[in-house]
């Protein structure tokens, strides 16, 4: 397992940044995608699909296996919503602090005010394409609730108002990475991932 090359396929900074930090700790090395590759539209009504479309058109622009990821927030009162949509809430192009907004005035707006009212998860699924079309996925999640307002500075995405529920009562966008990646979504999956690939 030690040295695995994988390629990512995500654009965001952000999270690329997050899932190089986990799989350096597994001996994964990460290498950028390319800047030839163009934005694949992720268009599926699942994360593994989404997840897939991505692994499968950088796998097959550089020949190396591809690593992709898609992430949802499941928010009980809004019947799972966003899920799928997450990233794009608010609508295109991709903005979090829109669709932080969206999530909060949606829930005020069904009088969700206490805890049990604000029940949600994240989860995360984890694909890695081969060049020979063979496929390693993995899935992580991270139940919690969306606090009234946000807090924290760090994280990006719903880290200011996700409060998980093996925490100390802080955001995602509260903990230092390290903290952050021992309990996410993203940290679990990548974990469990890299067990499936050594």
């Amino acid at each position: 397992m030690v040295g695995r090359r994988l390629v990512c396929a995500s654009a965001n900074p952000d999270k690329v940044r997050e899932i190089d930090e986990i799989l350096a700790s597994c001996g994964v090395v990460l290498e950028p995608r390319p800047a030839t590759v163009p934005d694949v539209e992720e268009n599926a009504d699942t994360l593994e699909g989404n997840a897939r479309l991505k692994a499968v058109a950088i796998a097959q622009a550089t020949g190396v296996g591809a690593l992709a990821d898609d992430t949802g927030l499941e928010v009980d009162a809004l019947g799972g919503a966003p899920g799928v949509r997450s990233a794009r809430y608010a609508g295109e192009p991709s903005n979090s602090a829109a669709n932080i907004a969206k999530l909060l005035s949606e829930l005020n707006a069904l009088g969700a005010s206490s805890v049990e009212q604000r029940r949600a998860r994240f989860r995360t699924v984890v694909l890695v394409r081969w060049p020979d079309g063979s496929e390693t996925i993995a899935e992580g999640t991270v139940s919690g609730t969306i606090a009234l307002e946000q807090h924290g500075s760090g994280g990006f995405g719903y880290d200011p108002v996700f409060v998980p529920d093996e925490g100390d009562g802080r955001t995602f966008a509260e903990m230092d990475t390290s903290e952050k990646h021992l309990i996410s979504h993203r940290g679990r999956a990548l974990r469990s991932l890299a067990e499936g690939l050594s």
